[in-house]
């Protein structure tokens, strides 16, 4: 038995020590982009237990290997880690590539409110996303109100127009998951399509910098980027639901990602909310409920060479205007004006009548990126959006209320090219873009056209760069040029036609007379060159100085060109004008920044001086067959913005911080030296924070917002007759509503945790005290108080 043992363990030794394995795999990481070497990378052979790190060359041996096949593993900091298949057939050679700036190429999630790095910009500032989520049920305007100096310019409570440093509308550019928003942004009451909870983060560049997405953002950039997806085999979603005691709804979104560990993902989201009349202190606010529904999809693969992502998403919402903004003859105008509440108050309900207005918005998107050694990284992208809006009016045949006064549908074809390379100490991006768009009125409305029929066709190309001139100095510049032409077919009344001299100056967009109506088609061409240039300076580890210059060339909308007739949601007649040329703006904006772990602030005065600045102004009241109604027209001026936006933190505890936010700015007519209509009050928010992780993650917050009175303000006063009394009243569209002091509540706690699901509860009280007031940026304040108390309770489910 000890010899059969003995003869068996002495023939698996031979065999032991017979296997030959004399083979070298010798090799060298580098970097991608400039094959400079990596030091210190951790390469590891899976299959062999052997492992070993790159020297000062990027050189690396790993020896006494058996011929066959091999999983290889090769991290580096602040790179994604590479795994690939090598074979073994005597000694080998391996060159291997990674992507040593990989961090800086990916959109990163920030907490909290920060100063990020673009290449593009002066300042990116982040929303946190507990920001995003307790405003789940709101809309983009709302959350993006947690910003310095972006305040919203609101039509009642639903619908919100972010504004960046007094400016919003088009002079705001909105990019939605890389693509351009296009939508008849142009209205004041316009809101973006675009459904919060798709976001994975929200920043706002207060400047136009980003030039790769547009040479026309003379207020600022919101990008919204998806939530970012790891490569790593997971199943995850989340859920939210929300309940409001204000306008007696609430909202569910929820969403759920596959991802894969080889770089493939795909994700759903969506989102269904519902409002009744919504009511300020003394009384109900009729016809101001919303509903909305939303989807979204995104299916792709991320490797490391080369990647592709399809998107989808259907935004829909139908929002009710308030009644009373919507009156007969020029006398219940008056008095409604005149009126401390609305003429037409009526029991809550949830039925959403005429006045309405209901918008659907898709959006389609296909990209490719490509990455070439010591060349750099190419994106390919081509976007279709479709985005058609309803405007219902209440007409004198009431069953013909569901008939819209205006349908538009705008649909939008966009491709771009984009080229990006670093090397060493400079960043560079080159790019271009074209656009195709075309809106179509539909003439089943039976009502006269505000916007008409047009084509688009646009073009841009852009070049950026960076330069770190020393470790702490990074300059930046870029510059870019655009063309646009319109080509559209409008009808016009004879005697606008005539008195506006159109007959005279644009005789070649004549058609035809066509009884009162004048057929035309008008044809315009703009040239358009937009620059930036910037220095970021970091003084030690704690401050930064940030200097800002950018010229933008703004090209008319269709709106301030076109427009002659009823904005039904707008409740006002609205007059453009053909002789308007592009704005020109030019902005000098300072960041100074100081952060340390218990203090830090932002402060960022600017100044913007803007050419051929567009804006709308009331000029009387005109009664038609569908009631009295001010008409605005749109005018062309010398503009000068100057303002300063500062944030502060100060941390008083472990557990407790106080957090500042300050808002300053003013806007003058230069030519009639008199203040710019819709500039935001000075304002002030104070919060102080508690925080406590050991107690189930408890959060607690208690806010102070003070909004002044707008003190400067254009002269919007004029005459009116009212044919019933035989006399003249004099109509007041300018004098601003008081200050007023607002305070609000909020709370969250971790109702349960574990690694794989997480249930968070939140809490809030908005308007505490339930405060009687107006806001100077509500169109609605004509005719109603702003919101009251309004309570919340919110469910949280990460899973």
């Amino acid at each position: 038995m000890h010899l059969k043992f003995f003869g068996l363990f002495f023939c698996v030794g031979l065999i032991g020590f017979g296997q030959d394995c004399p083979h070298r795999f010798t090799g060298k990481i580098t970097d991608f982009h400039d094959s400079s070497p990596l030091a210190g990378a951790t390469i590891i052979l899976v299959d062999s237990g052997k492992s070993t790190l790159s020297d000062l060359d990027g050189n690396f041996l790993i020896d006494s290997l058996c011929e066959g096949t091999y999983r290889l593993q090769v991290s580096h900091p602040e790179c994604l880690p590479r795994t690939i298949s090598i074979k073994i057939q005597g000694d080998t050679y391996k060159e291997v590539m990674l992507e040593h700036h990989v961090e800086e190429l990916h959109s990163v999630v920030i907490e909290g409110k920060a100063f990020g790095n673009t290449l593009e910009s002066s300042a990116e500032i982040h929303l946190s996303e507990e920001d995003l989520v307790r405003h789940s049920d709101g809309s983009l305007g709302d959350a993006l109100q947690e910003v310095t100096g972006v305040p919203s310019l609101n039509t009642g409570n639903a619908i919100a127009k972010p504004m960046i440093h007094g400016l919003f509308g088009s002079r705001v550019l909105i990019m939605n998951h890389g693509t351009r928003m296009e939508g008849q942004e142009w209205g004041e009451e316009h809101a973006p399509g675009i459904d919060i909870n798709s976001a994975g983060s929200v920043s706002v560049i207060k400047g136009a910098a980003a030039l790769q997405y547009g040479g026309d953002a003379v207020g600022g950039i919101v990008k919204i980027e998806p939530p970012r997806i790891a490569k790593k085999d997971s199943l995850y979603g989340r859920a939210i639901l929300t309940g409001a005691t204000n306008g007696r709804g609430g909202g569910l979104t929820a969403g759920l990602t596959k991802s894969y560990e080889k770089g493939g993902y795909a994700s759903v989201q969506g989102t269904l909310k519902r409002f009744g009349d919504f009511e300020a202190p003394d009384y109900m606010l009729n016809n101001t409920g919303f509903s909305e529904q939303a989807f979204s999809a995104r299916l792709g693969v991320d490797k490391y060479l080369y990647g592709f992502e399809t998107y989808y998403s259907y935004f829909q919402n139908e929002i009710g205007i308030l009644a009373a903004s919507h009156l007969g003859g020029i006398e219940d105008q008056i008095r409604a004006l005149k009126s401390d509440k609305p003429l037409i108050i009526r029991d809550f309900g949830y039925d959403i009548e005429a006045p309405k207005q209901e918008t659907q918005h898709h959006l389609a998107k296909l990209k490719f990126f490509k990455r070439f050694q010591n060349l750099g990284k190419l994106s390919v992208q081509y976007d279709l959006q479709i985005n058609k809006r309803l405007e219902f009016d209440r007409r004198r045949n009431s069953e013909e209320n569901n008939r819209p006064s205006i349908d538009l549908t705008l649909k939008t074809h966009h491709a771009r090219a984009d080229w990006e390379y670093k090397n060493n100490d400079i960043e560079a991006k080159f790019g271009l873009s074209g656009q195709y768009q075309t809106n179509h009125t539909d003439p089943h409305t039976q009502v006269k056209r505000l916007i008409p029929d047009y084509t688009q066709l646009a073009f841009g190309v852009y070049s950026l760069a960076s330069l770190q001139i020393q470790e702490n100095i990074l300059l930046e510049g870029g510059i870019r040029y655009d063309f646009s032409h319109f080509d559209a077919y409008k009808y016009y009344a004879t005697s606008l036609w005539e008195d506006k001299a159109y007959d005279e100056e644009f005789a070649d967009f004549y058609i035809q007379t066509i009884g009162s109506q004048v057929l035309t088609n008008p044809k315009f061409t703009f040239h358009g060159m937009s620059a930036v240039m910037s220095l970021r300076y970091n003084v030690g580890d704690n401050w930064q100085l940030m200097g800002n210059y950018s010229l933008v060339s703004r090209f008319p909308n269709p709106s301030e060109l076109f427009s002659e007739g009823l904005h039904h949601s707008a409740a006002r007649i609205e007059v453009g004008d053909l002789r308007f040329d592009k704005e020109t703006a030019n902005k000098f904006s300072i960041t100074i920044n100081k952060e340390s772990e218990n203090f830090g602030f932002s402060i960022s005065p600017y100044l913007n001086s803007i050419s051929d600045f567009i804006f709308l102004k009331p000029i009387g009241i005109r009664q038609s067959i569908r009631g009295s109604f001010q008409v605005w027209e749109y005018h062309q001026t010398e503009a000068i913005l100057l303002g300063i936006d500062l944030d502060g933190r100060l941390n008083l505890s472990d557990h407790l911080s106080f957090h500042h936010r300050f808002s300053f700015i003013k806007g003058k007519n230069q030519q009639t030296n008199e203040a710019l209509i819709n500039i935001p009050p000075v304002s002030t928010v104070n919060t102080f924070v508690y925080e406590n992780p050991n107690i189930a993650n408890l959060s607690l917050e208690l806010e102070s917002n003070y909004v002044f009175r707008q003190n400067e303000y254009p002269d919007m006063r004029f005459p009116v007759f009212l044919p019933v009394s035989q006399s003249t009243e004099i109509v007041d569209l300018s004098t601003p509503p008081a200050a007023y002091h607002l305070m609000a509540f909020r709370a969250g706690i971790d109702l349960a945790k574990t690694e794989n699901y997480q249930f968070r509860l939140g809490f809030s009280v908005e308007n505490l005290f339930d405060k009687t007031y107006r806001d100077y940026l509500n169109r609605q304040r004509y005719y109603a108080d702003n919101l009251g108390r309004n309570i919340k309770l919110r469910l949280n489910i990460n899973f």
